[in-house]
Parts: structure tokens; C-alpha cells; sequence
């Protein structure tokens, strides 16, 4: 095993990745390569947990995959994969499921949300934190950085981890979720009191990291704020979308709260708050929009950077999970092992 602590990451497919996905997560990523040993994972079949247009959904994971690489995951310090390219994640978790009672699952609430807005409810939405939670152990990760609305399910990683070693011997390292200070949970620039997501289809709901200078100003323009002038972080329900424009503006330039309050001092209004944040997000990621465009139209070398990961995190699953079957009273044949 690594000497540095092992951290794994997963992002879904589900559509383009956002301003909230690069401040709440991929920011950070990018900045703890060289401090840990880390595997981000793009998590493709846990997006099949609702209906996939298959198109979509190549085309959604490659998308992903080099909007992670434009923004600065580098394949030689950190294993960059796509979930399905590695089949110890779907077997793990049958294993893993045969492990964990049903009512650690029904109490999920993530699951309850969701499947109270479907008239149909299919299986693995129910199931799929096991498959997480095998993407998490078949790494031995130490952490997981999440927001808090995953850490729930990390919970349940802990849990299976902890009952299958005390059913068959100490070998699942139990996860520790990790939850960023600030800019863990970017909110729609249209509704501060609803995270950011990638999946939403209004305009003006988020910045997409590839979108335009124009729209990104467009979005930011219409930004919920409210009837006030008043520029400073607040606690209060009804400066939400203040509080989520200066934290946006916090985490893409690295400022500590006083210092950007104090940038702020000389604005003459929300008007000013919202074109300044905008000015600080472009410069941000009009290299990360540039750099995506180069590996689009490179297919051949974006396959050959995510092959290198996946055979890297091939290594390590398959070993993991050979493992977890001997373990369980299953003969592993030479071969396999």
C-alpha cells in the first residue's frame, strides 16, 4: 500500500460540469494532487441509476473526463479513470450487497428524495451507494472530500467496511468523509436556497465551464440577490444570494473573507458585486474552456490519458478485489488473481 494517504473522488456524467463542480470540488482536487495519493473517478455507472440516452452519455463522460484534464488533473500524479473501464466496481458490488442489511439502504436520504419524485423507481437507485461504497474500498482510500449532502453515504461505506471486517477479517480500510470549509456547496445563481447542478436545464441556473464570456456575464446579471445594498457574508435567509456570489468570489480567487468584503467596499451595488464576480470567474476558467476544446479535437490523446489511468486503477481493483473474494470463501483460480 502508498505511504501517502489514499483519497478517492467520483463525479457523475450527468451533464456538463459547472462552476459548483470546479469551486466545490475539482479546484481542490487540482490543488492536493502532490499531497496525497489521489483516484478521481468518473462515475459513469452510477448515472445509469436513471434513464441514459447511450449517446448522451458517451459523449457525456468523455466531455467529463477532459474538462477534468483542461482544469489541471494531471494523469502522472493523480489516476484519472472512467468507473465501467474497470469491472471489479460492478462485481465488488454485488459482493459488497450481500454484506449490507436492506434497511441501511432505505434510510438513505437521498433515496427517499428521489424516488418520492419518480412514478417508477428503478433498483439501483436503492443500491447504487454500495457500488460507491465499493469504488471507495477497492482503492483502500483513507478519504473521501464530499459535500454534505454525500457524506451520508459515506457513512454507509464505513458501515459495510466495518461489518465485512468483522465478518471476515481486517481487510476494507474504513473511509473518513472529508467536507470543504467553504465553497463546498455553490447554490443556482437563480435560487440560492438549491445547490448548483450540472443536470438543471434552465438558463441562468448555472455557469458551465465551457459557456461563453457572454453568457457566463448573462447568468451572473440575473442573479437572485434581494432589496438591499449592504455587501458582506450573512447568515441571513434572505442574503443567500449575496452570500453565494461572495462565496463564488472567494474560492476562485483564494481571498479569506475580510479581504474580499473589503474588495468589495468600493461597489456601488449588487450591480457591481455581479459583474465583478463574473470578471473573476472568466479569468478563472477561459483557460480550463480553451484547453477543453484542444482535447476534444484530439480524441486519440484524451483515450490515451485516460487508459493510462484506468490500467493503473485496473491494478489496484482487480488485486483489491481477489482479495475480498478469498475472503468471502471464494476459490480464485491463478489465472484471475
Amino acid at each position: 500500500m502508498s505511504a501517502k494517504r489514499r483519497v478517492f473522488s467520483g463525479i457523475q456524467p450527468s451533464g456538463t460540469l459547472t462552476l459548483g463542480n470546479y469551486l466545490g470540488a475539482i479546484k481542490r482536487w487540482v490543488e492536493g494532487q502532490d499531497a496525497k495519493e489521489n483516484f478521481i473517478c468518473v462515475v459513469d455507472l452510477h448515472a445509469i441509476t436513471v434513464p441514459q440516452d447511450p449517446d448522451a452519455l458517451r459523449a457525456n463522460t468523455r466531455a467529463t473526463a477532459a474538462l477534468l484534464l483542461a482544469a489541471g488533473i494531471d494523469p502522472a500524479r493523480t489516476t484519472l479513470f472512467v468507473q465501467s473501464h474497470v469491472r471489479a466496481h460492478a462485481e465488488a458490488s454485488w459482493l459488497l450487497s450481500c454484506v449490507a442489511p436492506l434497511g441501511w439502504l432505505e434510510r438513505m436520504t437521498q433515496y427517499k428524495a428521489k424516488a418520492a419524485a419518480q412514478e417508477s423507481v428503478l433498483t439501483a437507485l436503492l443500491t447504487y451507494p454500495i457500488l460507491q461504497a465499493g469504488d471507495i474500498l477497492l482503492y483502500d482510500a483513507h478519504e473521501v472530500p464530499v459535500g454534505e449532502d454525500q457524506k451520508q453515504h459515506i457513512e454507509l461505506a464505513r458501515d459495510i467496511a466495518q461489518r465485512f471486517n468483522h465478518l471476515f477479517g481486517e481487510l476494507l480500510v474504513v473511509p473518513e468523509p472529508k467536507i470543504a470549509a467553504a465553497g463546498a456547496r455553490v447554490m443556482g445563481l437563480d435560487d440560492p436556497a438549491k445547490k448548483m447542478s450540472k443536470s438543471a436545464t434552465a438558463r441562468g441556473h448555472a455557469v458551465r465551464l465551457t459557456d461563453s464570456d457572454d453568457e457566463i456575464r448573462w447568468a451572473f446579471k440575473r442573479a437572485v440577490t434581494d432589496s438591499g445594498r449592504e455587501i458582506v457574508f450573512s447568515d441571513e435567509p434572505e442574503k443567500a444570494g449575496v452570500n453565494n456570489l461572495l462565496t463564488i468570489y472567494q474560492v476562485t480567487t483564494g481571498k479569506d473573507p475580510d479581504a474580499v468584503v473589503a474588495d468589495f467596499a468600493s461597489a456601488r451595488g449588487y450591480g457591481d458585486l455581479k459583474t465583478w464576480v463574473a470578471d473573476a470567474v472568466i479569468e478563472a476558467i477561459t483557460p480550463i474552456r480553451t484547453r477543453f476544446h484542444e482535447l476534444m479535437a484530439d480524441p486519440a490523446e484524451l483515450d490515451r490519458q485516460v487508459a493510462l489511468g484506468a490500467d493503473h486503477a485496473r491494478e489496484i481493483a482487480e488485486a483489491k478485489l481477489v482479495a475480498i473474494k478469498e475472503a468471502m470463501g471464494f476459490g480464485v483460480p491463478a489465472a484471475l488473481r
